[in-house]
């Protein structure tokens, strides 16, 4: 499964014409972060981390919808 996972990204990658290897994509795309914190039993807050134009990018190449949350924090 990983083989083919693997296969599928450089082909994508290579076909979108970026010099990215997958280690390196998935390296950039690890830097994207979903928190979620519930503080003394209160309603829980989820947040996600700002998406920088480079993993857009990757994100595109790969064809894969950028993450998105129905209530957007700004200071993540």
């Amino acid at each position: 499964m990983a083989l083919i996972l693997y296969r599928v990204m450089r082909s994508r990658l290579h076909a979108s014409l970026t010099k990215l290897s997958p280690e390196r994509a998935l390296s950039r795309l690890r830097r994207i972060q979903h928190h979620r914190v519930t503080l003394n039993g209160t309603q829980p807050v989820a947040g996600l981390s700002s998406i920088t134009q480079d993993q857009a990018d990757i994100l595109s190449a790969l064809t894969i919808k950028k993450p998105t949350l129905d209530a957007q924090l700004t200071l993540l």
